[in-house]
């Protein structure tokens, strides 16, 4: 049983290629390698440029012995990983527009270019609730805190993006929009009442169930409400057997978040982790750890009888289905001129401007950056886009660590602050209210204004209790940096 055993695991499993400026996928070729040899059911791709990506998609399904899932998290539009591809404002900020059809065309969009560089698993949308201003890991990734408003917002997403070709994944069931910790850092526990949970967090999921989402993310958090075990729902089967399969009646994909996260490895190894989540309903699991060791887990919990073979077998067909529908290549429709356009004029209808108007910047323009977000781990957004922009225009953008009398206008203070994967706080930090007090001081002693550009969640802006002119732009992802540029030099 052993071989026939490895080779059926090994389909359970979704490593990571991740890409590097300095080596591309380089450092990832040991994975592709080992993966590809052993037959696992698909790779996820973080960050990349368009051709690298299209061209490991490519060799992968040509070196594959079975269809493969191609995944990656492309919440904000392919250009959230893919350099070169159209980058999309977040979902929090779509939805604030309250146009249907913006968000359509959004996830339509991130279909399309997905397919052309051979993505075919978006692990995306987000359905978590956006229920409470301290949770570190939520903010403007979620649609809002409107159930049933998410619900029908989740349900044009899914449909849009199924509708391209591409897997939809619903995430992170049963919701984390309670969460006041990060999984990433921490175990995770939701005290909410059961019926609290099931007609608020759950509705989404049923949305997407209903709109025949190929897959649901499970969230490495423990909801004592739905399971008194106290197990992290990736690991529950009264969560995942009971709710989701029997009384949801959901039958398509289960994935299990990232596997080496804190919140669900705890006390076991990342191996571990993949038995309990296979045994509770996972189907597939990503980023499992080192393979051998997970896939040596995996058999011998089969060989032990911990394992239902008949189940194991189930979770490979409901894989390999779902390959085979994303693959034809046939009907990829790729995205035109039109629509990356589009793309660009979305993240300037975005924008959103508090105490204003802004007052017109000089020919000359300083900008101090505060990065909020400095100390998070593996944060890769550039923060020069917003200068990049201005100087396209025509403007002689600076940056600078205070304000200087080469500029008679006003200071741009750039604030990088947002909920991101790590950081585990939902609050700025002393010295960035320091920060911006010290150049305020400054500028005003200067006799100079101030225009503040937050790139995060507006939450983190907020906190600062300020009323000076301020463009809200939702992330500091490129293309909103980009938006803020062009809003600031516009003429008005």
């Amino acid at each position: 049983m052993s071989e026939q055993a490895r080779r059926d695991v090994a389909q359970l499993l979704i490593p990571t290629l991740r890409w590097s400026a300095e080596r591309g996928f380089g450092d990832a070729r040991a994975v592709v390698e080992q993966g590809l040899a052993l037959g696992v059911g698909g790779f996820q791709i973080v960050g990349g440029e368009q051709d690298t990506v299209r061209a490991l998609a490519k060799e992968l399904q040509l070196k594959s012995r079975h269809p493969l899932l191609i995944a990656a998290d492309l919440e904000r539009g392919a250009g959230q990983q893919v350099a070169g591809a159209t980058g999309l404002p977040p979902l929090a900020a779509i939805t604030a527009l309250n146009d249907m059809e913006a968000l359509r065309r959004a996830s339509r969009l991130t279909a399309r270019e997905a397919r052309t560089m051979g993505i075919n698993w978006n692990l995306g949308p987000v359905c978590d609730l956006d229920l409470i201003d301290d949770n570190p890991i939520v903010g403007t990734r979620a649609m809002g805190r409107d159930a049933r408003q998410v619900a029908q917002l989740v349900t044009t997403w899914v449909e849009s993006c199924q509708a391209e070709g591409v897997l939809a994944c619903a995430k992170h069931f049963p919701g984390l929009g309670r969460a006041r910790r990060d999984p990433h850092s921490a175990a995770v526990v939701i005290d909410a009442p059961a019926d609290q949970l099931k007609e608020l967090d759950l509705q989404p999921f049923r949305a997407a169930i209903a709109a025949g989402v190929a897959s649901i993310m499970t969230a490495h958090a423990a909801y004592p409400a739905l399971d008194s075990s106290g197990e992290p729902a990736t690991v529950s089967r009264e969560i995942l057997q009971w709710l989701l399969r029997q009384q949801l009646k959901y039958d398509h994909l289960i994935v299990a978040d990232t596997m080496t996260m804190v919140g669900i490895v705890q006390d076991r190894t990342p191996a571990e982790a993949c038995v309990r989540a296979v045994r509770a309903g996972c189907d597939v699991v990503l980023e499992p750890g080192d393979l051998e060791p997970a896939i040596e887990a995996l058999v011998q919990a089969l060989e032990r009888g911990v394992l239902d073979p008949d189940k194991v077998r189930q979770s490979v067909r409901r894989r390999l289905k779902w390959a085979q529908w994303a693959s034809p290549p046939n009907d990829w429709r790729r995205p035109s001129g039109a629509d990356t356009a589009w793309g660009a004029l979305l993240a300037d209808k975005a924008l959103r401007v508090e105490h204003g108007p802004l007052p017109t910047i000089g020919t000359v323009t300083e900008v101090a950056i505060i990065d909020d977000d400095a100390d998070v781990e593996g944060r890769r957004a550039v923060r020069t886009g917003l200068v990049e922009a201005m100087r396209l225009a025509g403007n002689d953008a600076r940056v600078v660590s205070a304000p200087t009398p080469a500029s008679g206008g006003p200071l741009v203070i750039a604030l990088f602050a947002d909920y991101l994967a790590g950081k585990s706080r939902s609050t700025l930090q002393e010295s960035t209210h320091a920060d911006i007090a010290v150049l305020m001081e400054q500028a005003a002693a200067l006799q100079r204004g101030v225009i503040l550009v937050g790139f995060g969640d507006p939450r983190f802006v907020a906190q600062l209790g300020l009323d000076t002119p301020t463009i809200m732009a939702w992330s500091g992802d490129r293309v909103m940096q980009h938006a803020a540029g062009r809003a600031l030099v516009k003429k008005r």
